[in-house]
């Protein structure tokens, strides 16, 4: 998929789209004690900047959190990357965990969407940076060998700011 790294729309289409198809990424909290990002599956809602994530009330993200801390999402396809920051906080948000509920989300909570550890992770996302590499196989072969005859940096694609607000 070709996207024009210089139409903020186009990038940002892509950004919800991406996500969306393959939802997994890595979320921490800016300056947690944790110190570490963790696998999670990402639900989009693009019309409120917004990510969901199902999780236990009794992780060390859900304590690192509190009141709501600066977080980061940072997401990578084969040639598609971007790092999503924001506001995280933990939300019951019963209209939410019905429309994202499945079963691959069902297999990590036996009690089901009554478990009472179950919860909600928003990330109201404030920007994204995104890195988008337009070249295909023959093209990264080709940018690398010219880069390594001429001393040249490959040109394998660009870098985009996403401004949410």
């Amino acid at each position: 998929m070709t996207t024009d790294i210089k139409d903020a729309a186009a990038v940002e289409r892509r950004l919800w789209d991406e996500i969306e198809k393959d939802q997994i990424g890595m979320l921490g909290v800016v300056g947690g004690p944790a110190h570490h990002l963790q696998p999670m599956t990402a639900f989009v809602e693009p019309s409120a900047n917004r990510l969901w994530f199902f999780t236990r009330n009794d992780t060390d993200l859900v304590r690192d959190i509190g009141a709501g801390h600066t977080a980061m999402f940072v997401f990578q396809q084969r040639d598609f990357r971007a790092c999503v920051g924001g506001r995280l906080t933990v939300r019951q948000d019963r209209e939410r965990m019905d429309r994202y509920w499945n079963a691959v989300v069902a297999a990590w909570y036996p009690e089901g969407k009554d478990d009472p550890h179950l919860t909600l992770l928003s990330l109201d996302c404030d920007d994204a940076q995104v890195w988008i590499s337009q070249a295909g196989p023959m093209r990264f072969a080709w940018e690398i060998a010219k880069a390594n005859a001429t001393g040249h940096t490959p040109d394998l694609g660009a870098r985009a700011e996403v401004r949410f607000n």
